[in-house]
């Protein structure tokens, strides 16, 4: 996942999507089992659940959405090829089939990928839902008007570059071939064993070209999943979602659809969102959020509460804080002054600037603590609990710098725990005790995002954050580390703008393998490799603490998203 900051759609993913929009296994309270809490667990069919938020359902469009494992409201309307496995913890980072039979059926060399429809799928209106409307579905985000989705397909699809989309091309792409109703066959540039995953994003829904509206589509768009739209209010800030009575439960095993109604309210407030669930009062009483943390201080007050503290859900998403270096900028060309600050930064304060130990884990790895995602120990710059500053002097002064050195450290103005003036402050006091004198450059988070991500502006030292499009090594480590994905005009992630051939060639390698277990091993043995260049300096992962009403049962909260999954929620 991109950075939320630069993306702000990706809220969506971890909403999903941070994102959200937003480690060890994620799992509910520990009171929380598959059934829920309360006095009557077992969860029902029927109701209403509300969905609190503070950002709009914007580009209700499949075509325009950006998620990952499809989406959290977006996959209860959108069905994908593959989807996430809807289970808690380390489970749920599983891919698992959606309307194809498996997860795909690759070539030899992974570079074709074939899948084959479920039976008995439908829309909302009862019309058979064939291959060729997974394949319009795809083509037609790639129309500029409905940009915005996952960028891969133009990369990874053969002759796919420069295609318009279907309103523009009617030839529609000839690396998506459609032998009959049930067959879809994919043509990749180059071998891509993480295909599955990708099958997930909801560029893979189906869409019916004969119900297709173009820019209005998300007004509306043709139901695949177990609810359709019933209203759409202020580009998603009102949602309302109803059953969808085509929809069989025998070919999705993924989704349960209890409520008989979801009705998504976004533009709210984050203190009011989490106000209205501690009181749970009315509707409040089944209601969620899929988009808004507790804070430090709200949680404090949860902390003392047993009732309130019952009704968080926590997970964790695939995330990384870290402090980026620029080698192009003195004095972070000579690697022993970025190894110096590494050795120099005291995480038990900067955890604390983020809200302490229950909203944020030490990090010495940049890819996240989880399995799915090859996470390797290492801790190749020990700086104990609170910063070595005798070694950062040191290097510092093995580098020159025997009487310390003066730097600016970008960073947000933005109140995100994350990238924000507190992170700052903490890092500026470790530092010092190393000789470092830290000054620090704080910009509104348009301009933050525009100076870190060009090349031509990027400063020496700033703070940064990355999420997963999927849970992998692999989206994780290329977009920040593959000198292929250098972007010197448009926006740039590889801040540490590393161009070397063995990293590339290794990224390469990996992605030539379907065994994504053992994909993920080599993903990691590749982030300790990286790691040695002392081109960035994990922080922190974060951890998502969510309250939820008191009628919601059946919390499910796996590691592919980090929040509570509403296609699982049911209400008392």
């Amino acid at each position: 996942m991109r950075q939320p900051s630069v993306i702000a759609r990706r809220v969506a993913a971890a909403s999903v999507s941070l994102v959200v929009a937003a480690g060890a296994a994620a799992c509910g309270p520990k009171d929380n089992d598959a059934k829920g809490s309360g006095g009557d667990s077992a969860p029902h069919r029927g109701g209403t659940l509300t969905v609190l938020n503070s950002n709009p359902q914007q580009d209700f469009d499949p075509a325009r959405l950006y998620t990952s494992g499809g989406g959290n409201v977006p996959s209860l309307v959108f069905r994908t090829l593959t989807t996430r496995n809807r289970e808690n913890g380390a489970a749920g980072a599983k891919v698992v089939p959606d309307l194809a039979t498996d997860t795909g059926r690759p070539s030899k060399d992974a570079t074709v990928w074939t899948y084959t429809l479920k039976k008995g799928l439908t829309y909302e209106d009862g019309t058979p839902i064939t291959s060729a409307d997974v394949k319009y579905g795809i083509e037609r985000s790639f129309a500029p008007e409905l940009s915005g989705g996952a960028p891969y397909l133009r990369d990874w699809l053969v002759g796919a570059a420069d295609y318009q989309g279907p309103y523009k091309d009617k030839k529609g792409l000839p690396a998506i071939e459609t032998p009959d109703e049930r067959t879809i066959v994919f043509h990749l540039n180059k071998p891509e064993g993480e295909f599955p995953y990708l099958a997930t994003q909801t560029q893979f829904t189906p869409v019916p070209k004969a119900k297709d509206t173009g820019t209005r589509y998300e007004e509306h768009p043709v139901s695949s999943g177990p609810y359709k739209v019933v209203r759409n209010e202020n580009d998603g800030e009102h949602l309302v979602l109803k059953r969808n009575t085509h929809w069989s439960a025998a070919t999705d095993a993924e989704r349960k659809a209890y409520p008989d109604t979801i009705d998504v309210r976004s533009g709210l407030d984050s203190s009011v969102i989490n106000q209205r669930l501690s009181a749970s009062q009315g509707a409040d009483a089944a209601a969620v959020t899929t988009d808004t943390n507790l804070g430090p201080a709200e949680l404090a007050k949860v902390t003392g509460d047993q009732d309130l503290a019952s009704r968080v859900g926590t997970g964790h998403f695939g995330y990384t804080d870290y402090i980026a270096f620029n080698p192009k900028v003195k004095p972070f060309d000579d690697p022993r002054v970025r190894q110096a600050v590494a050795y120099a930064i005291d995480r038990s304060s900067v955890v604390n600037a983020a809200g302490g130990s229950a909203l944020a884990e030490p990090a010495t790895t940049f890819l996240p603590n989880q399995k799915s995602f090859g996470y390797t120990p290492y801790d190749l710059f020990p700086a104990g609990k609170a910063g070595n500053a005798a070694k950062a002097r040191e290097l510092l002064a093995r580098a020159g710098h025997k009487n310390g050195l003066t730097v600016t450290l970008t960073h947000s103005n933005s109140k995100d725990f994350e990238t924000s003036p507190e992170i700052a402050t903490a890092i500026q006091d470790a530092l010092k005790k190393a000789g470092i004198t830290v000054k620090l450059q704080g910009l509104e988070s348009n301009d933050y995002g525009d100076k870190i991500h060009n090349v031509r502006t990027e400063p020496g030292f700033f703070l940064a954050h990355w999420g997963a499009d999927w849970p992998s090594g692999g989206p994780f480590l290329a977009p920040i580390f593959d000198g292929r994905q250098i972007v010197k005009d448009g926006a740039n992630f590889n801040t540490g703008l590393l161009n070397d051939k063995s990293v590339n060639d290794e990224i390469d390698s990996i992605n030539k393998l379907t065994d994504l277990a053992a994909a993920a091993k080599r993903w990691g043995a590749l982030d300790e490799k990286i790691g040695a260049q002392a081109l960035v300096v994990p922080l922190f992962h974060p951890v998502y603490k969510r309250l939820y009403g008191k009628d919601v049962r059946n919390i499910v909260i796996s590691d592919w998203t980090g929040v509570l999954d509403i296609s699982q929620v049911a209400v008392k």
